[in-house]
């Protein structure tokens, strides 16, 4: 039997763990799905480095919500969310939220992302959207959820090639399932 987790808000001491979930996720979704020079470049020890410095600015940063779960005592998965960025008409994004391979199936994504909806509520926020890669697939996790795909765009990587990235909204937060 899988041991309970909890959520809670993220403190700057985090930072390492959230960052190493961050990177360790990147690899464990994206190897096959993104180019693997871009890939690499996105979770060497530079990259590491880099997002344990955001996460630590993230975690006291008044405009994000920075959430983790936690399992004996362990920073397994994330979640991110605050004012929407390039989300016209929308009030809030989720920025991130990833989790261990090893921790996937105990619902800990949904619990983060309701966690989530449930702040930026508090907050006045009354939709959501995020920017997802169109072969993730988390795309249909999202959709499942009651996420509606709102759009695309495509970002060029510098030597690799494209990403393509579907935007999925939800118009309620108060009906996220």
């Amino acid at each position: 039997m899988t041991p309970p987790f909890t959520v809670r808000p993220a403190v700057p001491a985090d930072a390492p763990a959230l960052a190493h979930v961050h990177t360790a996720s990147w690899q464990e979704t994206y190897t096959g799905l993104m180019p693997p020079d871009f890939l690499a470049r996105m979770t060497d020890g530079a990259a590491h480095e880099r997002r344990r410095q955001m996460w630590e600015g993230a975690a006291t940063d008044p405009a994000q919500i920075v959430l983790v779960a936690e399992q004996d005592g362990a920073v397994i998965a994330f979640a991110s969310g605050g004012p929407a960025r390039d989300h016209p008409g929308v009030d809030a994004e989720l920025y991130t939220l990833y989790a261990l391979k090893s921790a996937h199936g105990q619902g800990l994504g949904r619990a983060l992302l309701h966690a989530l909806a449930q702040e930026l509520q508090a907050g006045g926020a009354r939709n959501l959207a995020l920017w997802v890669l169109d072969v993730n697939p988390t795309r249909q996790w999202y959709a499942r959820l009651g996420g509606r795909e709102a759009g695309e765009k495509t970002q060029a990587i510098p030597g690799s090639g494209e990403l393509r990235e579907v935007r999925l909204v939800w118009d309620d937060l108060a009906r996220l399932r």
